[in-house]
């Protein structure tokens, strides 16, 4: 996924702010159901940030374009790991590994069911 970085996206020197790279990375997240014509929010329940670590490698700026890459790195029996990769051009600029649980409605973690985790596998293939 492309982003543009905009005025709002940075401090005053015009350079990304830190938490707004993480926002990146959930548009990307979330614009991968888009494009297959869903959402994040499914039939039985939705997923939710159970753990993340991030690595900072180089600042983006004002105007400069993203690419956000995902790749599933794991499938578990309630939860998935995915690394998101921010680029501009081709230099890597942030990375994070992110494990993301299924939950209910309620908030229950549940088992991933077939066709959810054939979903999530068709969303972030590498």
């Amino acid at each position: 996924m492309k982003i543009r970085v905009y005025y709002e996206d940075t401090d005053m020197g015009g350079v990304v702010y830190h938490s707004n790279y993480l926002n990146f990375c959930e548009r990307a997240r979330s614009d991968a159901f888009f494009q297959k014509g869903t959402t994040p929010v499914l039939e039985n329940g939705h997923f939710f940030a159970r753990k993340l670590t991030a690595e900072y490698l180089k600042s983006a700026k004002l105007g400069d374009l993203l690419e956000v890459r995902n790749e599933i790195l794991s499938i578990k029996a309630a939860s998935f790991d995915l690394v998101q990769r921010v680029y501009r051009d081709e230099i890597k600029i942030f990375e994070m590994q992110i494990t993301l649980v299924y939950v209910t409605f309620e908030g229950k973690p549940q088992k991933i069911d077939t066709n959810t985790k054939e979903l999530i596998l068709s969303l972030f293939e590498s």
